[in-house]
């Protein structure tokens, strides 16, 4: 009975895992179309940029202006796009750094950091700054007691004016 029951709940599992994966793979299908999707869009409007930069430029007649005429014609304004229609140079990999030269990279990048790290301990364990710790803690200290001792002395003051007003309160009551 115990491995009827077993052998159920691996199925079980199985199915279930099988019907994940299918979600999944469906999702991956549908961002994939949407990416082709969007790729072929880009690409047509990337075409029609290039056929328009590739279409050569209307050329307008010269006209002559009557001397009569208060403004002269405006001349046509051509904009040049420099960098479409040209084919960029495929960047080139970087030429592989050999075995002795990596490690002397890392020696040299672990050395700077281990030297960082000595002359900022160096500098913070310094007399110094010592004393200049030591110093700003006493006045920290000494600022948070006189804190503590007026807000002693303002609650002492808001207590006893309460039991002063409750004083008299019970005086007024009683005559």
């Amino acid at each position: 009975m115990g491995n009827d029951q077993a052998l159920w709940l691996a199925v079980g599992g199985l199915a279930l895992l099988c019907l994940v994966l299918l979600v999944v793979v469906l999702r991956q299908r549908a961002s994939a179309a949407a990416s082709r999707a969007e790729a072929d869009a880009l690409r047509d409007r990337l075409e029609r940029l290039e056929a328009r930069v590739d279409a050569p430029a209307p050329t307008t007649a010269p006209t002559t202006v009557p001397t009569t005429a208060t403004a002269p014609a405006a001349a046509p304004v051509e904009f040049v796009i420099t960098d479409l229609g040209t084919r960029a140079e495929t960047e080139t990999e970087p030429e592989p750094v050999g075995a002795p030269a990596f490690a002397d990279i890392v020696l040299k990048e672990t050395v700077v950091m281990a030297a960082s790290l000595a002359h900022g301990l160096r500098r913070g364990l310094a007399p110094a700054h010592r004393n200049r710790i030591r110093f700003e803690m006493k006045q920290e200290v000494r600022r948070s007691r006189k804190q503590r001792r007026s807000d002693l002395k303002t609650a002492q003051r808001d207590l006893h004016a309460r039991q002063r007003a409750a004083m008299s309160a019970d005086t007024e009551a009683a005559s």
